[in-house]
């Protein structure tokens, strides 16, 4: 029996929201979601996105697998006009795991063909794929990193997490011939036929970490001209190198949130506090949103605000119904946390009209997810909903909303984490376990078995 969603019907959910007196709207009727919209010189069929979702299902060289194509396939055949492809590594350090996916001269021509996989499959559903954005993040894992980590800052709350306390940092030599190893993955990105890449600065991998290293030395560090030199170096380059041929874009944390400890208690240190943190560990949209000006004059066309780290505080980026593996049980309600994602985006969104800014964190609320994204779309919260876990298991949602005017209780995310459960399982000859979603996809349930041996 689940623990927190008992909620039968729009109105029993309502009535929850209410007496929590939270800030979620839910509107039933989807006319915003599923009009066109822009984003930059581009127009998208619908206000439907599929958000990064690592499979953890690549080849040890970093290509593209069979499961890899599969979910492609089934998310370019789902509806959503905006699929903002997953986290892949710009070099071999970079990766978080051994199957992650690995952008290099070599395996280039493999992500063309999941371009084409995902087009083909748009195309011979809906007639046509013109107005189909696709994506892809690039990525350095940083101190996530396999199989070593790679830090930027010390920090006295995460580096116990993977002994990291006596290793070197980066050196800004290495952080500017990375610069330039980000400018030559976006042309392959290009060259392979994505519409945009993703400077990932989330979840603190490197990139977030920088936004944070305020003791850090150099030029790198320590003012917010400084934490940010590094994306706004990379972004310029980019837009250099290829000039209007490839939109920009940045998935960011807006807050990082503090470490909580594995009972489920906050372990804040003001001195370590993360990027978008005030003093007292809640969210400080200042930093955030001058980052925001800062992308946006350099030609960032779409912002995807997200939250948080799945290493320490899982449930401040994807509230779940059941813990982790690894982790606690949630010391909030899961509507807390979603309302949370739903107000910061809005902060985003309201102070740059002018951007398409994509929320996040509504996986948890099920069938229900397409009202509470309308309701953000109309109030001018954001500009597109994403789903990411719910993606996952229900990779069909945008094209349910515009047959059925409605998303299936039966094909909807469960927040069980599962699919977290894999992502942590390394128990097999490749080193890592696919991740994908248990209760929907009989695929990932054998793969459960094998990984937990349940």
């Amino acid at each position: 029996m689940s623990r927190y969603f008992t909620y039968r019907s729009l109105d029993d959910l309502r009535a929850d929201v209410a007496a929590r007196s939270l800030d979620i709207a839910l509107e039933p009727n989807f006319e915003r979601l599923l009009e066109p919209t822009t984003i930059g010189p581009r127009t998208i069929g619908n206000r439907l996105a599929v958000h990064p979702m690592e499979g953890c299902d690549g080849m040890l060289d970093g290509r593209p697998d069979e499961l890899t194509y599969r979910r492609w396939e089934r998310f370019g055949a789902g509806g959503a006009k905006l699929i903002w492809g997953e986290a892949t590594a710009v070099g071999p350090e970079a990766r978080a795991n051994p199957r992650q996916l690995l952008l290099t001269d070599q395996t280039a021509p493999d992500f063309a063909q999941l371009v084409r996989i995902a087009r083909d499959a748009h195309k011979s559903r809906f007639g046509r794929d013109d107005d189909l954005l696709v994506g892809l993040q690039l990525t350095h894992s940083g101190r996530w990193s396999y199989p070593q980590p790679l830090i930027a800052r010390h920090s006295p709350t995460l580096d116990p997490i993977k002994r990291t306390e006596h290793a070197p940092l980066l050196d800004d030599a290495y952080l500017g011939r990375l610069e330039d190893t980000y400018v030559r993955a976006a042309v392959l990105a290009r060259n392979a036929g994505f519409d945009f890449v993703d400077v990932k600065q989330c979840h603190t991998y490197l990139l977030n970490e920088l936004l944070a290293a305020r003791d850090r030395p150099g030029p790198y560090g320590g003012s917010l001209e400084n934490r940010t030199r590094f994306v706004r170096n990379v972004i310029a380059k980019i837009r250099a190198a290829v000039g209007d041929d490839l939109l920009l874009a940045s998935r960011l944390n807006a807050y990082d949130g503090p470490r909580y400890s594995n009972d489920g208690q906050p372990m804040f240190d003001p001195n370590d506090r993360g990027f978008g943190v005030d003093n007292d560990g809640a969210p400080d949209m200042s930093e955030p949103l001058a980052l925001v000006g800062m992308l946006r004059d350099a030609g960032v066309s779409m912002i995807n605000v997200t939250l948080g780290s799945p290493y320490f505080n899982p449930h401040i980026g994807r509230p779940f119904e059941r813990a982790p593996v690894d982790g606690y049980a949630p010391p909030e309600h899961p509507l807390v946390g979603v309302a949370r994602h739903f107000e910061l985006a809005a902060q985003v969104q309201r102070a740059y009209p002018d951007l398409a800014v994509i929320g996040t964190g509504y996986s948890w609320l099920r069938h229900h997810a397409a009202a509470a994204g309308e309701a953000n779309v109309r109030d001018g919260r954001i500009a597109i909903m994403g789903l990411g876990r719910g993606a996952l298991a229900y990779p069909d949602f945008a094209a349910d909303l515009r047959t059925d005017n409605a998303m299936h209780d039966r094909k909807a995310c469960i927040g069980v984490s599962y699919c977290t459960a894999l992502m942590r399982a390394k128990n097999n000859d490749l080193g890592q376990f696919p991740a994908g979603c248990v209760p929907r996809d009989p695929l990932y349930a054998d793969h459960f078995k094998l990984a937990t041996g349940r």
